[in-house]
């Protein structure tokens, strides 16, 4: 789990930094306030995302790789798809309809980071 997960995290740090700098340079004058806030906070939670990935997987490194662990990565990596990758597409194209996935996302994320609380609790 060590490796692939550590290197998801990074490659999606790497994206959201890349992310945020084409909102802040390429969108400023193509969105309003409102949606340039909404894109500016997919980035956010995506960053909070990716670092979180590479310290699950530092942890698993630590205590093992164990199910609860693996399926906390997952569910964060698919919560962060669901939960930023909706708001993105709705601040570049004003699609409301996306907000019914947005907190599925962030429900996902949540789950996972429960998983790898639970992890942690029957570790010690």
């Amino acid at each position: 789990m060590f490796p692939k997960y550590f290197a998801i995290g990074a490659i999606n740090a790497a994206l959201a930094i890349a992310l945020g700098a084409f909102g802040a340079h390429g969108l400023e004058k193509q969105l309003t306030e409102h949606y340039l806030e909404v894109f500016e906070t997919g980035v956010r939670y995506h960053m909070y995302s990716a670092l979180g990935l590479m310290l699950i997987a530092l942890f698993a490194k630590q205590i093992g790789s164990s199910k609860l662990v693996l399926n906390g990565g997952r569910l964060i990596v698919g919560g962060t798809v669901l939960f930023s990758g909706s708001l993105y597409v709705l601040a570049v194209s004003g699609f409301t309809k996306l907000g019914i996935i947005t907190p599925l996302g962030g429900v996902a994320i949540l789950a996972g980071w429960a998983c790898v609380i639970v992890a942690a609790i029957k570790k010690s």
